[in-house]
């Protein structure tokens, strides 16, 4: 999602998914396929050599599972202590995440 209004569309009436430094808004779309946002705010993670591995490793993530995902746009926000989580737990997290979505959104 590249837009202001993409994201601002997610967060007017999303579905959620969280952990504990992960949350997963989602809104369907009319595009037919899914599509992701991030937002990594420098609030939560201080050093941009690890937002840039938190970004990396969530786009790596929902390109593995884009197949298996609903039509929906997804917004991947982070808390603190994201980055105390090495590159195999948070994509762990993630793929638990995007399973979620995949069960809420049968289930609606």
């Amino acid at each position: 999602m590249l837009t202001p209004e993409h994201f601002t569309y997610v967060f007017q009436q999303p579905q959620r998914a969280s952990s504990a430094e992960i949350t997963i808004l989602a809104r369907l779309n009319e595009l037919g396929h899914p599509r992701i946002g991030l937002t990594v705010a420098k609030k939560n993670v201080k050093r941009a050599h690890e937002r840039n591995r938190i970004k990396r490793l969530a786009r790596e993530s929902f390109r593995l599972n884009q197949h298996k995902l609903p039509p929906m746009d997804f917004v991947v926000l982070v808390r603190k202590g994201v980055s105390e989580l090495d590159n195999r737990e948070l994509t762990e997290a993630l793929g638990k995440l995007w399973r979620r979505h995949c069960r809420l959104a049968r289930a609606s």
